[in-house]
């Protein structure tokens, strides 16, 4: 088990999730820096957090300590990584996050559980594709957006799932939402994917905000009312 510390909070994670690049990224502080920023950007005191792709817990961290544990809700997919993050949220002082197992899945699609790849580190783990391992695969929970949203009513929404925002965004979002933060992997599909995220926030009186964005995290703020 190794032990980190990010701004002021304390992780432990086993050895084997890590690869030696993410483990030299938490030595030296840069562990999901952009996502950080993001969120000390835009998050305020009274909203309400949904984290898809907690990975560590440390972003979740963040959020809670700004709005209090019980206004977070996180979703973790690797079925290893849901307990670490529960357990670095606890540590930390908050246990009252809610950690979540499961993926994302679009919404047509009905079957309740979802092929998962375990790749070599967490972060580097995603829904399978069709010239994965099968060794690599596990069966995991599918989870909708629009029930999520819809149950823990978040004002909020940060999305880091290796390449699963490009079929994530789909049904209007309520305009509760004020922020967007999506991290996006150009690298698991085309530049027409990202066009689509884009437009869609557009579409649903979101803009880009360059104030929280930064390299592949992006974050869209809502477009106050004339």
């Amino acid at each position: 088990m190794l032990e980190f510390e990010l701004d002021g909070f304390s992780f432990t994670i086993p050895r084997i999730l890590l690869s030696d690049r993410l483990a030299g990224k938490l030595r030296s502080g840069n562990y999901e820096m952009n996502d950080a920023r993001a969120v000390r950007s835009r998050l305020q005191p009274g909203d309400r957090v949904l984290e898809l792709g907690t990975g560590l817990g440390y972003v979740g961290a963040l959020c809670a300590e700004v709005v209090g544990p019980d206004r977070v809700t996180c979703v973790e997919a690797h079925p290893d990584m849901v307990e670490v993050a529960r357990n670095n949220l606890a540590r930390n002082g908050f246990s009252a996050t809610q950690v979540i197992h499961g993926a994302l899945t679009p919404e047509s699609d009905s079957d309740p559980q979802v092929a998962f790849r375990m790749g070599p580190a967490f972060w580097s783990s995603a829904l399978a594709r069709p010239q994965d391992d099968p060794a690599d695969i596990v069966e995991v929970p599918a989870l909708k957006l629009g029930a999520l949203l819809e149950v823990h009513k978040p004002n909020m929404l940060i999305v880091d799932i290796e390449g699963g925002e490009a079929f994530l965004f789909e049904d209007p979002l309520p305009a509760r939402l004020h922020t967007v933060v999506v991290e996006l992997h150009p690298g698991r599909y085309p530049p027409t994917v990202i066009k689509q995220v884009f437009d869609f926030m557009s579409a649903n009186g979101l803009t880009y905000d360059p104030d929280g964005s930064r390299g592949g995290v992006v974050t869209f703020q809502r477009v106050a009312a004339a």
